[in-house]
């Protein structure tokens, strides 16, 4: 039987005597009221932001994800959770049940180690037949856990948009996701600790040994054997080998990162939400759009799920309409891995154009842009096979929403979400002039033509314009256009 060798409320020692803190706690007592913050924008810095805070932990590890794939990254990642557990790190991993087939032997494995326990949120009764649930459990199970957070010894923490796998962390994946997540240290950083507790004693999280099937010790010595074998295969060791070079890894290393500081605040939905008894005021939308209030100026929205509705689309139209300025990032069509969300924006489009709203859809091939600042929140837009994932925006240039929270039904009604709200003019400048400098030449920008949806394109100095969404087939245009009409939006 397994057993745990502190009680989950407890850190291990003090966590203010570990490396980690000796490095961070006189940061943040030069800057009282305020934390430290860097934008993670590329994915290997992202990765390799992970790995270095999981080698550095000494007391603890709490780690929060909707998807962690079993490929080369997160396998990694599975590794250095289960080597900081063999160094007496208590670790304690809350997944997301959604996106766990074929994980259950390594999440087995685990949550048999003495310091490491595994809970799932949502949980599936049925292993294998998960269908099985969704026709018996659908309104539950349809509400899932899009929370990211990987926190180390309550000194440092990362929260954004990345989930756990290659495409998020250009790890030679074919199509890699345009992300965002920000590192950060001071006061935010025991806010998300508290926040992860809620979620971890919440009546949604299952206990992995209430769940999943028990292990053998000897297939459970096996799975982490392979695991940790796989930290040393040819591809593996190229990979963190082209991580260990990246400039941003070897400034965390030295101590020497440039810190954005800014008074930051932590929001998240009631993990209430996932079993629908969370109320209004207790949701992330609710909370945020209390800290933003009603932009005056200007409004820079990047959302992959780009889904309004008919009030979202109302909200921003008035916007618009009164003087605000409002620009909005999303993926194009060619560009989407969820075409079924594209069809809940499709169908906006017109109505945000003729309010003067700017729209830019990614391009799948977008080419990288050249980085100009480690603040560049906007980042660069795209690799030959992009999709963007990244959710941020920002009001009147001052304040910033860094997070998972997209704007979209299902993010506001159904799926609990986590994010900062970052009162830095900095970033919120830095994402301004992503809207002017960088998305124009990553992305398509659409208008209306007497009425007709047109895509322009900036390419080798030129202007290129298109009457049907770019890069796309007869079939795949017609599948969205059927999936428009179809009373799905509350799901999207």
């Amino acid at each position: 039987m397994r057993t745990s060798v502190v009680d989950n409320n407890t850190l291990i020692g003090d966590a203010s005597e570990t490396r980690l803190a000796r490095a961070v706690l006189p940061l943040v007592a030069a800057h009282p009221g305020q934390s430290g913050v860097v934008p993670l924008r590329d994915g290997r810095d992202a990765f390799g932001a992970r790995c270095v805070l999981s080698e550095a932990a000494e007391r603890t590890l709490d780690v929060q994800y909707y998807i962690w794939h079993n490929d080369l990254s997160g396998r990694l990642l599975f590794d250095a959770l289960r080597r900081a557990a063999d160094r007496g790190v208590r670790v304690r991993l809350l997944l997301d049940d959604n996106n766990t087939p074929g994980l259950d032997t390594m999440l087995a494995a685990l949550n048999a180690h003495s310091n490491i326990e595994v809970r799932l949120f949502n949980a599936f009764k049925h292993r294998r037949w998960r269908w099985v649930d969704y026709l018996t459990d659908f309104a539950r199970l349809n509400r899932r856990m899009h929370n990211k957070s990987f926190t180390a010894d309550g000194q440092v923490t990362i929260v954004g948009g990345r989930n756990v796998g290659d495409e998020y962390f250009g790890a030679g994946h074919d199509v890699m996701f345009v992300d965002l997540d920000v590192l950060a240290i001071g006061p935010v950083v025991a806010e998300v600790a508290r926040d992860f507790d809620r979620y971890w004693h919440s009546e949604s999280a299952r206990s992995a040994t209430n769940v999943l099937p028990p292990i053998p010790l000897d297939e459970r010595e096996q799975v982490l054997s392979d695991a940790s074998r796989s930290h040393n295969d040819e591809a593996a060791v190229a990979y963190r080998d082209a991580v260990a070079k990246q400039p941003f890894v070897r400034e965390l290393l030295a101590g020497s990162l440039d810190f954005e500081w800014a008074p930051t605040v932590m929001v998240s939905d009631d993990p209430a939400k996932g079993l629908d008894r969370a109320p209004d005021d207790a949701l992330l939308f609710t909370r945020i759009r209390e800290l933003f209030g009603t932009p005056k100026r200007g409004l820079k929205l990047i959302s992959p799920y780009f889904v309004p509705g008919t009030n979202g689309t109302d909200y921003l139209v008035r916007l618009a309409t009164s003087g605000v300025t409002v620009a909005v990032l999303t993926n194009s069509l060619e560009a989407t891995d969820v075409a079924a969300v594209h069809a809940g924006y499709a169908k906006r489009r017109a109505p945000l154009l003729r309010a003067g709203i700017a729209l830019f859809e990614l391009k799948r091939g977008a080419a990288p842009a050249a980085r100009t600042s480690r603040r560049a929140v906007g980042g660069s837009m795209g690799s030959s096979g992009s999709s963007l994932h990244a959710k941020t925006f920002t009001v009147d240039d001052c304040r910033v929403f860094v997070g998972s929270f997209n704007f979209d039904p299902r993010s506001s009604r159904l799926n609990t979400e986590l994010g900062f709200v970052i009162d830095s003019p900095a970033l919120a400048t830095e994402i301004a002039k992503a809207f002017t400098e960088r998305i124009p030449s990553a992305a398509y920008r659409v208008r209306l033509s007497e009425n007709r949806l047109q895509w322009e394109e900036h390419r080798d100095d030129e202007s290129v314009s298109y009457d049907e969404e770019p890069g796309t087939r007869l079939w795949k245009r017609l599948g969205v256009s059927i999936l428009a009409l179809l009373p799905i939006e509350w799901l999207l």
